[in-house]
């Protein structure tokens, strides 16, 4: 009697200590922790992706979300980066939303996620790779067209332009750059690109070296430029570019179009310093990166692409409310700035 009440009590212990581990499971399992891997973290633009992200996050606090951001300093830390990717993967997050800062160097550490269970959304910029479950991002390509079309028709379809680059290695600039010049070359044979292979680097003050370096073999002795227009592909070499304009005394005086937008190109653009600037929405894109994780791990079916869209501002729709809420996007409100 005593052995076989011995046995009842094991069992007994055992199925308390079984319920009790998958209470813990089911605990477990309704919280999701998102990584989100932004490029870098300083400029306005990531950001805006971080309070998106955020945004997302509060509206999923009763599925148990949790975003946690990290991401390199600078946008040419491609090591960085890819250590940050295999920490989370370490750690055993629940998904990741990744912005990769080069298409190649990232594929390999996107795989390694899948394969330990750690489901991958890309936004903002491409991956040479399938192995994720949406890419979400605006359609760079064809922003970089509106830049182009934006700044011939400025220049009335004719003049010399240049262009600065960004880095290697980035899809998203690489598919304006390339946008950007198709469209002039297609429909547009009288305007010339005297320039389009110098690259700003990953920071303002390596790009604004590079607008320097570029700007001065195209001086007039007059103090003006050999040149009719420019067009700069990131937010980083935008303002650069900027600076180096109105620090030699030119800005307003050669038609420029920049890309994404901060405090500070906003201002360029009331002043006329700045002629137009392909906005994208990356408060949205942040967002649409946790929801679409979330999505997909609660069991939904998401797209595999996802088009979050670009409009170009201009010194004369600047001060519509569209337009408004994209040069100047409200990322505090979400990051307690």
């Amino acid at each position: 009697m005593k052995k076989a009440l011995g046995v009842i009590a094991l069992v007994a212990i055992a199925v308390v200590f079984t319920a009790i581990g998958c209470k813990q499971k089911e605990e477990s399992e309704d919280k999701y922790r998102i990584a989100v891997i932004p490029k870098g973290t300083t400029h306005v633009f990531w950001k805006s992706i971080h309070a998106g992200a955020v945004k997302a996050e509060r509206e999923f606090q009763e599925l148990g979300v949790e975003v946690i951001w990290k991401g390199p300093l600078k946008e040419d830390d491609r090591e960085s980066q890819i250590r940050v990717v295999e920490d989370f993967i370490t750690l055993g997050v629940s998904g990741m939303v990744l912005a990769p800062l080069d298409d190649a160097a990232l594929r390999r550490p996107v795989k390694d996620a899948v394969n330990n269970g750690i489901p991958v959304v890309i936004i903002d910029s491409g991956l040479k790779s399938e192995d994720y479950v949406s890419f979400i991002s605006t359609d760079n390509y064809i922003g970089g067209r509106k830049g182009g079309e934006h700044l011939a028709r400025i220049l009335g379809g004719k003049g010399k332009v240049i262009m600065l680059r960004y880095q290697e290695g980035s899809a998203s600039t690489m598919n304006r750059e390339q946008g950007f010049l198709d469209v002039l070359k297609e429909k547009y044979p009288q305007i010339e690109v005297v320039s389009s292979n110098q690259y700003g680097g990953a920071t303002t003050e390596s790009a604004y070296i590079a607008s320097e370096n570029l700007l001065a073999p195209l001086r007039t002795p007059d103090g003006g430029l050999t040149i009719d227009g420019i067009f700069c592909p990131n937010e980083s070499t935008a303002f650069a570019m900027l600076r180096a304009l109105q620090d030699s005394g030119l800005a307003g005086r050669v038609k420029y179009v920049g890309f994404d937008s901060s405090e500070r190109l906003v201002q360029g653009l009331a002043k006329g310093d700045i002629h137009g600037l392909v906005l994208q929405d990356p408060i949205n894109m942040g967002y649409l990166g946790v929801k679409t994780i979330i999505a997909h791990l609660t069991g939904e079916e998401v797209p595999k692409r996802i088009d979050t869209g670009s409009v170009v501002a201009t010194p004369e729709n600047m001060n519509d409310p569209d337009i408004r809420n994209l040069l100047k996007p409200d990322f505090k409100k979400w990051l307690n700035e």
